[in-house]
Formats: C-alpha cells, sequence, structure tokens
C-alpha cells in the first residue's frame, strides 16, 4: 500500500498548516502569567492556589481562594502555605521547606509572601483551619526559576 499524503499538495499543505498555527500559539516561557493552579480539597471547601508573578527563588507573592461547595467564599478562616523541595541525596541536599501565613482580603482571597530557596520544583500544600482545627487542604506542584 502506497503512502498517499506525500502526492497529496493539499494534504501536505493543511498538515504544515497546523504545525506552523502549533508553533506560533506556542506559549513563551520567558513572558509566561502568574503561575495559576487549582485543585479540590477534602472537605466542603474548595483552594485555588497561584503565584502572583513568576514564580522564583526567593520572594513570591501567593494567593489561595477559598470557597464553599455552593460558590460563597469563605471569610473566617486560617490559611497558611507551606513549600517543600524534597531532599536530594545524590547531591548531600536536605529537604526544604518553608510555611506562610496568608491574609485575608476579602471574597475569600488570601495573600501572603511564601520563600523559596532555591529554583527548582516545589510541592505546595495549603491548608485551612477554622477555631484551630484543619478543614481542608490541597495540594499543588510549582516549578520556580
Amino acid at each position: 500500500m502506497r503512502n498517499k499524503l506525500g502526492s497529496n499538495p493539499f494534504a501536505v499543505a493543511a498538515l504544515a498548516s497546523v504545525l506552523l498555527l502549533g508553533t506560533a500559539c506556542g506559549d513563551d516561557r520567558s513572558a509566561a502569567p502568574p503561575a495559576a493552579q487549582s485543585g479540590s480539597s477534602t472537605g466542603a471547601l474548595s483552594i485555588t492556589f497561584r503565584t502572583l508573578g513568576t514564580p522564583q527563588s526567593g520572594e513570591n507573592k501567593v494567593e489561595a481562594v477559598v470557597k464553599q461547595a455552593d460558590g460563597k467564599p469563605v471569610t473566617d478562616a486560617n490559611v497558611a502555605v507551606t513549600f517543600r523541595m524534597p531532599a536530594m541525596p545524590s547531591m548531600n541536599m536536605p529537604e526544604m521547606h518553608s510555611t506562610t501565613a496568608l491574609t485575608h482580603q476579602g471574597d475569600g482571597r488570601y495573600v501572603g509572601t511564601g520563600q523559596l530557596e532555591m529554583a527548582g520544583s516545589w510541592n505546595v500544600t495549603v491548608n485551612v483551619s477554622r477555631n484551630g482545627a484543619q478543614v481542608a487542604s490541597s495540594r499543588f506542584a510549582l516549578q520556580a526559576k
């Protein structure tokens, strides 16, 4: 059976157009928008998390939005974000982690500044508590430059 793609100029042109369009629409990491991630959590609350700027080594402003299952914002919680990079024994590096308390800004939006000790892959956990008891948490991944 003979391959007809090479002998059909319309098929070749269509394939080339799709490849060019895909290349033109690719994202430019140097102009990347703030890292936005969403996730569901345990319990009846939903948590979204994002950095307010490109994640990088050093201080990073972050935001978590906490809502009830019906979409109403949670305004009376204590929200904290923990950044954790696993140990890398082959490089003789211990685990790194830092925790930042976030401040409520209105409409279930909690903001703060977290510290990432170095560029690389970080695991992020957002913990939500009320009256000293954890009511929800959600995990995310973050790539810092």
